[in-house]
């Protein structure tokens, strides 16, 4: 009886199911997103969970408003904006019940590769390419010449003289990717989507 009397108090919100069904989980993606404007901006997921999001981000707009984002290894989602945080905002997942399963599934293989340091997804085979040679990208422009050590449909090893920070975005040849770890020689890469096998190579020069 207290107990019910209790959670039917005025000014004690019941917590959204979503939270009670899905944990948040904390990891860094990166992505873009769109807001009403039509405006894209880059983005920083801070965590996740299958009901919603909360990015780092350059731009806001209204609790309330409309946001498409996609985000590098779980793709599109869209909502509302859910209120605003310092550097950023959080926004609701709107979706159906398959799609949340789908995104849990995702989120905990993100998370427990993310716990236990692997640097790509490890079903995919690694190759030696045919031409080792591509150029590596960085935000700032400026292009260093590399040699490819290995390389997946998700990642790839690359020798290089200088070593960016780990956690840098990049671009190999044409392909979006980030810097996992360092390696005696060089980086490991992981890219931002699984490639297409039949196009790779032509996406590294």
């Amino acid at each position: 009886m207290n107990v019910a009397l209790a959670q039917n108090r005025p000014g004690q919100t019941p917590k959204p199911r979503e939270k009670r069904r899905f944990q948040r989980v904390s990891i860094s993606l990166l992505g873009r997103y769109m807001l009403p404007t039509k405006q894209e901006y880059p983005c920083q997921v801070l965590d996740i969970s299958p009901g919603g999001v909360s990015f780092l981000a350059p731009e806001t707009s209204l609790v309330g408003d409309m946001v498409i984002a996609y985000i590098d290894h779980v793709g599109r989602v869209e909502g509302r904006i859910a209120r605003l945080i310092p550097n950023g905002f959080a926004m609701t997942i709107e979706a159906t019940a398959r799609k949340r399963d789908k995104l849990a599934s995702q989120l905990t293989w993100l998370a427990n590769r993310h716990v236990l340091g692997l640097p790509e997804d490890r079903r995919h085979e690694r190759i030696l390419p045919r031409n080792p040679m591509s150029r590596l990208t960085l935000p700032d422009g400026s292009v260093q010449a590399c040699r490819l050590i290995d390389l997946s449909l998700s990642g790839a090893a690359i020798s290089l003289q200088n070593r960016p920070t780990v956690g840098t975005p990049v671009l190999l040849g044409r392909i979006r990717a980030r810097i996992v770890r360092h390696l005696e020689a060089g980086i490991a890469l992981e890219f931002a989507s699984i490639q297409d096998p039949e196009h790779i190579e032509q996406q590294l020069h």
